[in-house]
């Protein structure tokens, strides 16, 4: 019997073009990941977005968490609130498959890092200590745009770099940071930038105002030191955490490096 490849694709998808556009299509669902595609969200935030009730947008939400378009974890804050997440790489695989099951000409290709545009984009990453999520996205972001972006990072409390974040960008992304520093986000308190990051619930929470008015987003990223006995125990955690944030940047940079508007 013989089995076209895009029949295979919908299999490992465990969705079907029809079921994806069902799925995503619903106007309000379609919202609810436009919002969650620019940045990670509350519920809470979700429904003044939106202007719909909460228990409405709370049933879709749960829709597309099934269907694997969104995860959801507690915020480090504040236990009683959850961020939600679009995962892009499989809205972005379902998108590419749906196209190519009309006609193999529509297929498109998941973005990624790198462009000739000259325009520098100023980029900032925040976290707590800046002592590992906001360093690496700094890292990958340099290296990942090949120029086009300057990223910098910092912290509301910084701390010293940890050991793990220089082992796991050396050995597994080929980026040096043993020469980094760690500093207070009061470093760049007069600075302009493109873009603020925050990657921790936490210094969302505390994140001032900066000239200009730059666009801000939220990457609820959890601390990948946290709850670990040792640095070893840890590690894969910060594995886990770069990997995140390749694939997020590889994302951002398909905005910042082809001038596509976020909103």
């Amino acid at each position: 019997m013989y089995i076209d490849a895009v029949t295979v694709q919908h299999a490992v998808l465990g969705m079907t073009p029809p079921e994806f556009f069902q799925l995503a299509g619903h106007p309000l669902r379609w919202q609810l990941l436009a919002e969650l595609a620019k940045s990670d969200r509350t519920v809470h935030e979700l429904t003044g977005l939106v202007g719909e009730a909460q228990n409405l947008v709370s049933y879709h939400l749960g829709k597309l968490r099934e269907a694997g378009l969104v995860s959801t974890r507690r915020s480090s804050a504040d236990g009683r609130d959850a961020y939600y997440a679009a995962d892009l790489t499989r809205i972005s695989e379902l998108l590419s498959a749906t196209a190519g099951a009309l006609h193999p000409g529509l297929c498109c290709t998941p973005p990624s890092g790198g462009s000739d545009r000259p325009a520098t984009v100023r980029v900032l990453f925040l976290c707590t200590g800046n002592s590992a999520r906001s360093q690496m996205a700094e890292a990958l972001t340099r290296e990942r745009s090949g120029g086009a972006v300057q990223a910098s990072s910092a912290g509301s409390n910084p701390k010293p770099l940890h050991p793990n974040a220089i082992r796991v960008m050396r050995d597994e992304h080929g980026i040096d940071l043993a020469d980094h520093q760690s500093k207070h986000l009061s470093v760049f308190a007069d600075e302009r930038f493109d873009w603020v990051i925050s990657l921790c619930d936490r210094v969302r929470e505390v994140c001032p105002e900066f000239p200009g008015d730059p666009e801000t987003i939220h990457w609820s990223i959890p601390d990948p030191a946290a709850g670990q006995a040792d640095d070893e125990a840890s590690y894969p955690a910060f594995q886990h955490t770069a990997a995140e944030l390749e694939t997020r940047i590889g994302f951002l940079l398909a905005v910042l490096t082809n001038g596509t508007p976020v909103a």
